[in-house]
C-alpha cells in the first residue's frame, strides 16, 4: 500500500485497484469480440461495465465507497482528484451511464428487442468512451505503476 496525495493522507489499497482495473481491461477487450460478432447491445453494456469497474477501481483504492451502477454519481466522486476532465470525458460518462439497462432488457423499449436496436456506431462510440474513461483513470491513479 502507498501513501498518496490523492488519498488525502490515507493509505492506498493498490491491490484492490489492480483487481478492479484488470477486470475493467478484460471487459473492455471483450467488447471488441462482441462487436466483431455483431452483438452491439452486449458491446454497449460491457463498455458501460468496463467504465464502472475502472471508476470503482479508483474509488476502492482510496478507501471510498464504490457502490451502485450510476456512472455519473461514481464519476462525481473522483472528477476533482485529477486533471484532464474535459467536456468530452463528462459526455462519455453520461453516454455510458444510459447503457446499463436498455442493452439487456426487452422491456426497456416499447417494442422490439435490444439486440435489434443497438448499432455498430453505438457500440463503437461506447467502446471509445470506455477507453477514454479508463485511460483517464489509469493516468490518475498512483497505483498504476504497480499494474
Amino acid at each position: 500500500m502507498l501513501i498518496s496525495p490523492l488519498s488525502r493522507g490515507n493509505v492506498l489499497d493498490c491491490d484492490e485497484y489492480i483487481r478492479w482495473i484488470r477486470q475493467a481491461l478484460y471487459t473492455l477487450d471483450s467488447v471488441r469480440a462482441d462487436m466483431d460478432f455483431g452483438s452491439h447491445s452486449w458491446a454497449c453494456f460491457k463498455a458501460q461495465q468496463a467504465a464502472e469497474y475502472a471508476l470503482k477501481a479508483l474509488l476502492r483504492s482510496l478507501g471510498r465507497p464504490a457502490f451502485g451502477h450510476n456512472l455519473v454519481a461514481l464519476f462525481s466522486e473522483v472528477r476533482d482528484l485529477c486533471d484532464g476532465v474535459d467536456n468530452e470525458l463528462a459526455l462519455c460518462v453520461g453516454y455510458l451511464d444510459k447503457l446499463y439497462v436498455p442493452p439487456r432488457y426487452p422491456d426497456a423499449f416499447a417494442e422490439g428487442v435490444p439486440y435489434e436496436r443497438f448499432t455498430k456506431q453505438e457500440s463503437e462510440m461506447a467502446r471509445g468512451c470506455a477507453e477514454r474513461i479508463i485511460k483517464w483513470i489509469r493516468g490518475c491513479s498512483r497505483c498504476e505503476s504497480r499494474t
